[in-house]
């Protein structure tokens, strides 16, 4: 018969989904709701016991300084003045500076008012004063133009008008000080420096006086360069012939080299086409029709014949003469050749020869022309600097408006501007909100419990049995139509499909830690499987802290422990409960010299003798990672189950339980969720939930009916079951 088991779900990669963040802010929602509350009546009641303060602007226009009236260069004034991408921070920078605000402070006598008002009636010291107006006023810039707002914040708003209106005439007043300070500084050095350069101009004009008469140099011209032996137009005459003559030469000693390169008889043939000569095209002429006649005689006569004779004579001479001329031709080809190169060596040792004596000459006379040219350029530099001293006389003359306009005085405020109650409240709900949610998930990234069965199924590689919703109470208690028997039948169904044999029926019920639910699990799950018409044992197992005794409301004088030690036997220990087909066996007292009774040979005969008796027998044991019982159980029974809380412990507790089942050979079929908030966690709601809406939003009439159609038929479905397996 094929054994049935559920295998483990592999492990799939943790990924949040929308949902996940929504079912954080669902479940933390008290943390939430209590830290936005918290920071909301923070926020509200700063914002009313804050005092309220006024605002003045006054608006002033800036530009940079520039004259009135164009210079005397003719240029327009604005030209004087570029784009400075800094200039208006500048302008912040020295509207809080001590040059300016000093005289705001000293004109509204800010010393002495705000001592009596803020001080105790004592005057406060400048920088004090200073440092407390910096912190009241605001310099912003309006966009595109150059327009900058001075904002004053007072608890006066007649005072915060004047102190933005003086900080406005202030700056004005240091920036038209500031333009007649440097005109008058500049034109000062401008002064100095024409004086010195005055006598620096007579000095080097005696040098060049002295190196004129020193060196005999005759300068007529006026000439600030020394005047070379050939002029230009001769140089460049003779450069141009030069490089004719190079180009010439080059050519005829090329070809005369190539016709030297051939013999007299190839120059008979290669010299006419390049140098066409009459008397030697007559000679070749002859030649040919010489050397036709005699090819014509030889054809009838023999070379002994007399005509035959004289014709090979005049051959003779004909070639005779032709190589003659072909040597003369070339004898005066030569010729040109070194006449073309005794020109250009002509050219060239006069150009050489100028050049030469003009360095010479250069060395020489250099020492003067030096001293003429820096003569000529401090002549230049001193006019320019005169025509300079002449424009900044005028610019001084002419009166001068200031670069500050006041467009927009201040004026007191109607209505405070500080605290802005609005927008004070708004921003402290927003932040408290967001804190809330910050702090939910920074708590929820903390907890490293069970959250999902994703997370079991991921990381115990086991499936969820069952998952048991929130604030179940005892079905021994409720009865068995319960609405909260449902999720304990579902986990009766997972458990007995689990099942690899059909004659596994010890279960021992385990948990990581104490509080997760055990007992409760163990006492519904027990009590399911009874109203189904198994019978079903339930064994208090937990012999250090035994509770189901109090549950049964029976005694716990005669128990486990009695069998065990042998002083009892099992009718004698086992107890009926009020719910039909289940019994109980209490845990009974522990001796202290028998902390390992579980582990003996006469709880091993005690299993297999009440798999004899019963159908199914439950196991409540302490938690495993507590004491060794558990381990000792879960190594002799069928099967183990392990109830995780939802919430309670971290992750790696539930793990090292899970991996103490295995390590001692325990049969792990399965895992159950405990404790689940349905309401907040709808994640879990198919596993449960929609059992409790449909089932029990019938009228009573219908669920009795259905209760006893399904009473009349659990042993029907028992036994269909079994035979499954």
């Amino acid at each position: 018969m094929e054994q049935l088991k559920t295998p483990a779900p592999a492990a799939a990669e943790a990924q949040l989904h929308f949902l996940d963040y929504w079912r954080v802010i669902r479940i933390r929602k008290a943390i939430i709701i209590t830290v936005f509350l918290i920071t909301a009546i923070i926020a509200t009641a700063v914002t009313f016991i804050l005092p309220e303060s006024y605002a003045s602007t006054a608006r002033i226009k800036v530009e940079q300084d520039v004259l009135d009236v164009s210079g005397m260069d003719g240029n327009p004034t604005a030209a004087m003045s570029g784009f400075d991408p800094y200039f208006i921070q500048t302008t912040f920078e020295i509207m809080q500076s001590e040059i300016v605000l000093s005289n705001v402070i000293a004109t509204l006598d800010l010393n002495t008012k705000w001592g009596k008002k803020y001080n105790n009636g004592e005057t406060l010291k400048t920088d004090e004063t200073m440092t407390f107006l910096k912190g009241n006023m605001l310099l912003t810039p309006v966009r595109n133009t150059k327009l900058i707002a001075i904002t004053v914040y007072s608890d006066d708003p007649k005072e915060a008008a004047e102190i933005a209106n003086a900080i406005a005439d202030s700056y004005k007043d240091y920036r038209l000080q500031t333009r007649v300070q440097l005109t008058s500084t500049g034109l000062k050095a401008l002064n100095d420096q024409y004086d010195g350069e005055e006598q620096q101009i007579q000095t080097v004009q005696t040098n060049v006086d002295n190196l004129r008469k020193t060196l005999g140099i005759v300068d007529t011209a006026g000439s600030t360069t020394f005047t070379t032996t050939l002029s230009d137009e001769q140089m460049h005459t003779l450069s141009s012939q030069k490089m004719d003559g190079e180009k010439e030469y080059t050519q005829a000693s090329s070809q005369y080299n190539e016709l030297k390169a051939y013999g007299v008889k190839k120059l008979r043939d290669v010299l006419p086409t390049v140098f066409p000569d009459p008397d030697l095209q007559g000679l070749l002429d002859k030649l040919h029709d010489a050397q036709q006649n005699f090819a014509v005689l030889t054809n009838d006569y023999s070379l002994t014949n007399v005509v035959v004779l004289r014709v090979q004579s005049e051959l003779d001479a004909l070639n005779q003469e032709i190589d003659d001329r072909v040597n003369g031709l070339m004898a005066g080809i030569g010729s040109k050749v070194d006449s073309e190169k005794a020109a250009l060596d002509e050219i060239t040792k006069e150009v050489n020869d100028a050049k030469a004596e003009d360095l010479v000459n250069s060395a020489k006379n250099q020492p003067y022309y030096d001293a003429k040219l820096k003569l000529d350029q401090l002549r230049e530099q001193h006019r320019l600097l005169y025509l300079k001293i002449d424009a900044q006389q005028v610019d001084e003359a002419i009166p001068k408006n200031s670069m500050v306009q006041l467009t927009d005085p201040a004026e007191p405020g109607k209505s405070p501007v500080k605290p802005n109650k609005p927008l004070n409240i708004a921003l402290g709900l927003i932040f408290g909100l967001i804190m809330g949610i910050g702090l939910a998930f920074f708590i929820e990234y903390l907890d490293t419990s069970v959250k999902t069965i994703d997370d079991v199924e991921r990381i115990f590689q086991a499936p969820v049995l069952g998952v048991i919703p929130q604030n179940i109470g005892y079905l021994l208690e409720e009865g068995a139509e319960s609405k909260n028997a449902e999720a304990y039948r579902v986990l009766r169904t997972n458990l007995l499909f689990s099942r690899r044999d059909e004659k596994f029926n010890t279960i021992v019920i385990v948990s990581a830690g104490a509080g997760e639910g055990k007992s409760t699990t163990t006492i519904n799950l027990s009590t399911v499987f009874a109203q189904a018409g198994n019978r079903v044992l339930i064994v208090d197992s937990d012999l250090r802290r035994p509770t189901l005794h109090k549950l049964f409301k029976v005694p716990n004088n005669l128990g486990l422990t009695n069998y065990l030690l042998k002083q009892n036997t099992v009718a004698e220990v086992v107890q009926t409960t009020p719910v039909p087909n289940l019994d109980f066996m209490p845990s009974g007292k522990l001796p202290n010299s028998a902390m390992g009774i579980l582990g003996s040979a006469q709880m091993k005969e005690m299993i297999n003798e009440l798999k004899q008796r019963y159908d199914f027998i439950f196991f409540d044991s302490p938690p495993i990672l507590g004491v060794s019982d558990a381990s000792v159980l879960a190594s002799e029974v069928d099967l183990v189950m392990q109830v995780i809380q939802y919430r309670r412990y971290p992750q790696p507790m539930t793990i090292r339980a899970k991996q103490m089942i295995e390590k001692v050979g325990g049969n792990f079929v399965g895992i159950v969720l405990n404790n689940i908030n349905m309401s907040q966690d709808e994640g879990y709601y198919y596993y449960s939930g929609y059992y409790h809406d449909y089932y029990y939003s019938r009228s009573a009439d219908e669920q009795e009916a259905e209760a006893k159609a399904k009473a009349s038929g659990s042993g029907d479905t028992e036994v269909s079951i079994k035979q499954k397996y």
